[in-house]
């Protein structure tokens, strides 16, 4: 692909400018779907990731949005643009709680656990989940887990980190989880304090793309942060968090959606 043009940079510049303004949206305590009843991710049921848009109206923007995520981040798509600068995180450790969503497993901080500053907003750590395997895939390779953490402004706007994970040794925020995953009903469980620096990145290299949630209702203007680096994570703990979810949900990942012509940027300064 060639490189794009000036103007489509200037417009994406423009588009993260904008997401970082006050826009209307939904209240976000019902951005992701609790109840997964009316959702599947079987194909072929009825339910599945292709009929997500015509369940309900409100979830229209599964079958019809410009900005769907996840992607594939291809590197013929991939523009190098180092103005994006260094991701800035200043993480707090916070009184937490662990749950059982049916669809996947939630860590919910309740107290304030920090933030990341991107393009000037900043964006207040909410919530972390896992998808088995992982939704955004690199080069069309999807790989055995992917951990979200969700962050929101003052205004409303989301910013979501992605960490992508093969099998390999242990992740230390998994470490302290697995034995509440083990355990944990549907009932919501105190972890106490808990630290989000546990969840290491390992590179200041990362993605950058304009996108939605990946679950109904597939809201779209989440600014998405992809770290490059492909970190790792115990069988044992994927597959414990595979075999809490409901049946049926053990894998929990959306298809790649189409692209539509957004550019997708890498920042790759530092290690």
């Amino acid at each position: 692909m060639a490189p794009l043009s000036f103007t489509k940079s200037l417009s994406f510049v423009l588009i993260l400018i904008l997401c970082s303004s006050p826009v209307l949206l939904a209240d976000h305590s019902e951005e992701e779907v609790e109840d997964e009843h009316p959702f599947l991710y079987e194909e072929g049921t009825g339910k599945g990731p292709e009929r997500w848009g015509s369940l309900k109206p409100e979830w229209k923007l599964c079958g019809t949005g410009k900005l769907q995520s996840p992607i594939d981040l291809l590197d013929e798509r991939v523009q190098v643009f180092p103005n994006l600068g260094k991701l800035k995180r200043d993480y707090k450790p916070a009184p937490a709680t662990i749950k059982n969503r049916g669809h996947d497993i939630m860590v919910h901080w309740k107290g304030y656990a920090g933030q990341i500053n991107i393009n000037g907003t900043y964006y207040k750590l909410v919530q972390c989940h896992w998808h088995v395997p992982s939704e955004h895939t690199v080069k069309e390779k999807r790989f055995n887990l992917e951990l979200h953490a969700v962050h929101e402004s003052d205004d409303g706007r989301l910013a979501v980190i992605g960490i992508l994970y093969e099998y390999g040794r242990p992740d230390p925020l998994l470490s302290k989880l697995i034995p509440h995953v083990k355990s944990i009903g549907e009932e919501e469980r105190d972890l106490g304090i808990l630290n989000p620096g546990d969840i290491k990145f390992g590179s200041r290299k990362y993605y950058r793309y304009l996108g939605s949630i990946t679950v109904p209702p597939c809201t779209e203007g989440v600014v998405w942060t992809i770290v490059k680096k492909v970190r790792t994570a115990s069988r044992e703990q994927i597959k414990e968090l595979r075999d809490a979810v409901n049946d049926g949900f053990e894998k929990n990942s959306r298809p790649t959606q189409e692209l539509d012509g957004r550019p997708v940027w890498l920042y790759t300064k530092g290690p």
